[in-house]
């Protein structure tokens, strides 16, 4: 009876010290995880190379719009290429009816990157041989996870919010 008893107590503290082990390597690969994530997320922001998509779209009056369709601001170091919809107030309307949103690629642009206190990064990127947009603003957590805020000469600014991912991952 008493071998019993001791026999169910080890039984019951080797279970439990086990349990205690899972718990602890399930936090070491968590912080594992989430440090790599801000590895890539840098290593990102710092090459130039990555897709920004959109997931929603916020204008200067109106309501929040869930973006249903895959749009993104495609980047490299020497090109971007914009596809974006625009929602709100065009001060000048395009000719071209087909021509509505934010569509274009641009070879001549300036990229300015700033670290933020909190972590993330500011980028500013400036298209110099486009027409109507003026400045890109896109705010990166180290999630991932950021903020584009267009301004343009002809329309009123938008915002979007998204996530940033490689090239690989976005296709």
């Amino acid at each position: 009876m008493k071998l019993n008893i001791s026999l169910n107590r080890f039984f019951l503290l080797f279970a439990a010290s086990l349990l205690s082990l899972q718990f602890a390597f399930a936090q070491e690969s968590k912080k594992d995880k989430k440090e790599e994530k801000i590895a890539e997320i840098e290593s990102l922001v710092q090459s130039k190379d990555f897709v920004f998509i959109a997931q929603n779209a916020y204008p200067a009056t109106g309501r929040n719009i869930n973006l249903t369709t895959t749009y993104a601001v495609r980047l490299s170091s020497d090109t971007v290429v914009t596809d974006l919809p625009y929602f709100g107030r065009a001060y000048v309307a395009p000719m071209n009816p087909s021509e509505g949103g934010i569509h274009f690629t641009s070879t001549k642009f300036s990229y300015i990157t700033k670290e933020r206190k909190k972590g993330g990064w500011d980028i500013t990127i400036l298209p110099n041989d486009t027409k109507d947009v003026r400045q890109m603003f896109l705010t990166v957590s180290q999630d991932g996870y950021a903020t584009l805020q267009v301004l343009s000469n002809n329309r009123q600014n938008i915002s979007f919010n998204g996530y940033i991912t490689s090239k690989s991952k976005s296709r």
